[in-house]
């Protein structure tokens, strides 16, 4: 089943189940860069994932240069573009909510450097590309 913003009701299941995402953007000459391995949380029929050192993490920069790339978590692999929220958006709560619920486990350091509004401002949706 296709939810409405094209990921499938299995996609969003596997990839908000996985641990981790793997993540690369596409260079300007079509390649795509290395994959680096983050934390990503489904919300709602949306994935999202944050830098974890900031916004001027390697990775964060990359992303939000190419606008477009690639990722791969709990079997599904594909395209996507890299779409920054509005700051006064109110989903940066709920991925805050999402973070929680599955890194919790992990001890408050590490999940506060996903969370909160510093954290906010490196969140990105990934939306798929056919």
């Amino acid at each position: 089943m296709m939810s409405t913003n094209g990921w499938t009701t299995d996609e969003l299941r596997r990839i908000g189940g996985a641990t981790e995402l793997q993540v690369a953007s596409y260079r300007p000459d079509g390649t795509l860069r290395p994959y680096v391995t983050i934390w990503t949380v489904a919300t709602g029929d949306r994935v999202y994932v944050r830098s974890a050192y900031g916004a001027d993490n390697p990775w964060f920069r990359r992303a939000l240069a190419s606008g477009r790339g690639r990722i791969r978590a709990g079997g599904v692999e594909r395209d996507v573009e890299f779409i920054r929220p509005d700051a006064g958006d109110p989903v940066h709560g709920d991925v805050d909510v999402a973070y929680h619920a599955k890194y919790d486990r992990y001890g408050p350091a590490i999940v506060g450097s996903v969370t909160g509004d510093i954290a906010s401002h490196t969140t990105l949706r990934l939306d798929p590309r056919d």
